[in-house]
């Protein structure tokens, strides 16, 4: 049901506004940062277009129509499963895409072409969802404004998307938007702490450092993140070592960041870094009240950045900054990472 989704109160109402005028559109993109909600709203609103017994603009969750379309919140599908084209709910009226491997190709959309030429199986209208629809390839583009342009009015199309400037223009023109933001952090502690039970401390720490999404706070791994963390605060205290630097320390930090046993770890570390100087950095304004991600190491980042001036921590986070652009090529990460320890030092 709308009123159990936590979050985005603003994009619920447009979608109960478009139920109770009897306006939901055809086609409608929900664009907004990752794990905020765009799935399950776009679920529950297939649930009230087929519900067997809809309350106004709520489905009621219960009947055989609203638990089997609520399948495809579970679907842990794998790219095998997702290249198959459309992967059903359990109802026959909606369905599923999602990228096979990195991108949703044209083959699906021409199977999503061909069911929308279908009238309803059981319900009062035919959904299908696109996950990740910034993904769509060229041809897969091309097709799909194909079938919005020619899909009937039993049919809406929901393309969900963390990136919609990566969508066509053409296909946006043609497409509704909703708009979804990210969730206060004091909305996803209170839900870490009721629905799953996480202690105070640990949903606190989760819900600042997820920035607004749900989904990123429940895959946090807290006592990986404070492991990671407290690796790079020695890198930290490495770089204001001297004023300028201890270079041997923080060339055996990079050594151990760059290790290829655990290279898995290579970017949540740097992540860690970032966020902890993003810390120091609103310590070095010295703004009374200044809300830290790591709070709870408020005490150790404040020493730490009594040692540094504000114009020198807001370089080090536009170089890790640009590190991170570079790391979508194939560059040497042992000698990128060496060469950003010591210029930060050198900042």
């Amino acid at each position: 049901m709308f009123s159990e989704i936590v979050g985005n109160k603003q994009a619920q109402e447009v979608l109960r506004r478009m139920l109770a005028q009897g306006r939901v559109p055809g086609a409608m993109i929900f664009a907004g940062p990752e794990g905020v909600g765009k799935k399950l709203y776009a679920l529950e609103l297939a649930r009230v277009l087929n519900c067997d017994a809809r309350h106004g603009d709520e489905a009621c969750g219960e009947c055989p129509a609203c638990k089997r379309i609520w399948r495809l919140s579970l679907s842990t599908a794998d790219d095998q499963e997702a290249a198959k084209q459309i992967i059903w709910s359990g109802h026959r009226d909606v369905g599923l895409i999602r990228p096979a491997a990195r991108f949703i190709v044209v083959d699906q959309v021409r199977e999503l072409e061909r069911e929308t030429n279908f009238r309803p199986h059981e319900g009062a209208r035919r959904v299908f969802i696109i996950d990740d629809a910034d993904r769509l390839n060229e041809s897969a583009s091309n097709a799909l404004l194909k079938t919005l342009e020619e899909a009937p009015p039993t049919t809406l199309l929901i393309l969900i998307t963390a990136r919609p400037s990566g969508l066509l223009a053409t296909i946006r023109s043609r497409c509704q938007i909703v708009r979804f933001a990210p969730l206060p952090a004091a909305e996803v502690e209170e839900f870490l702490v009721s629905r799953y039970k996480r202690s105070g401390a640990e949903a606190s720490l989760a819900a600042r450092l997820a920035r607004g999404s749900i989904g990123r706070a429940l895959e946090l791994n807290i006592d990986a993140y404070r492991e990671q963390r407290e690796s790079m605060l020695g890198v930290i205290e490495a770089l204001i070592a001297g004023g300028g630097g201890d270079r041997e320390r923080l060339l055996r930090a990079a050594e151990e960041l760059t290790d290829a046993k655990r290279k898995d770890e290579y970017e949540p570390r740097l992540d860690a870094l970032q966020t902890l100087l993003r810390d120091v950095w609103l310590l070095t304004l010295r703004t009374p009240g200044a809300e830290l991600i790591n709070e709870d190491a408020r005490e150790r980042l404040a020493r730490l950045s009594a040692g540094v001036e504000s114009r020198r921590a807001a370089a080090w986070i536009s170089q890790i900054e640009e590190l991170r652009q570079q790391l979508g090529v194939n560059i040497n990460r042992r000698v990128a990472t060496d060469a950003l320890f010591l210029s930060m030092a050198a900042a």
